[in-house]
């Protein structure tokens, strides 16, 4: 179990699976940079999160930037919705008579992605969810805006297994203070923060950090 004081942000599982070397410079190094994918995916957030709306639509409640934690993972964020549903087979929820289902929803401003970098980032969600409520989470969902489509989550042990997987990196990473060497590949291409990165000219050899540095005592 983690302590308060060793919690990631939880948003963190996304950029990890996407690239180790993303991850470390976002939250070792603490570079960021907004191109048009960021700045729309921000706006899209915008919409979806007001953490003081929720609606009920039959037997469905909905909750929108629903604060998460998880001391298993050390994660801390927010889950863009969830959905509590009327089952029998649910969990008590303080507020609420009978017993609720917990759902989460993502959404996302692209369309759906040949790897798990989306699905790893909604499982983690379900880890906080079950683990604050007490709950067995067998679903949750992606939405995407640019396809108008949601995708259903299958929580699969495996899956599980791997979000597990990538929390427990980030916090080596974090406490070893390592930032992954470069490796380019195609989906650099489409990363903010490839002028940052440098995944051909730094080919790995110190931190972006110190480069910078060096660049700007010879100018």
């Amino acid at each position: 179990m983690y302590s308060d004081d060793d919690l990631l942000m939880l948003s963190g599982i996304q950029h990890i699976a996407f690239c180790e070397r993303q991850w470390a410079l976002i939250h070792v190094e603490q570079q960021w940079v907004e191109n048009v994918k960021t700045t729309e995916g921000h706006h899209l957030h915008e919409r979806v999160d007001d953490p003081f709306e929720s609606d009920k639509r039959g037997r469905v409640i909905t909750y929108r930037a629903f604060p998460l934690i998880s001391r298993q993972l050390g994660v801390t964020g927010r889950a863009d919705v969830v959905e509590l549903i009327s089952a029998e087979e649910g969990v008590r929820i303080d507020g609420y008579e009978g017993k609720w289902l917990l759902h989460p929803v993502e959404y996302k401003r692209g369309k759906q992605k040949p790897d798990e970098r989306d699905e790893v980032q909604v499982c983690a969600q379900a880890i906080c969810l079950e683990e604050m409520f007490g709950a067995k989470i067998e679903k949750g969902s992606l939405y995407y805006a640019e396809t108008h489509r949601r995708v259903i989550v299958e929580l699969t042990d495996a899956l599980r297994e791997h979000v597990f997987e990538l929390a427990l990196r980030m916090h080596k990473l974090l406490d070893e203070g390592i930032t992954p060497l470069p490796v380019y590949k195609p989906h650099c291409k489409s990363c903010s923060l490839i002028d940052i990165c440098l995944p051909i000219s730094l080919a790995g050899k110190k931190k972006v950090s110190e480069y910078l540095k060096n660049e700007l005592e010879q100018e």
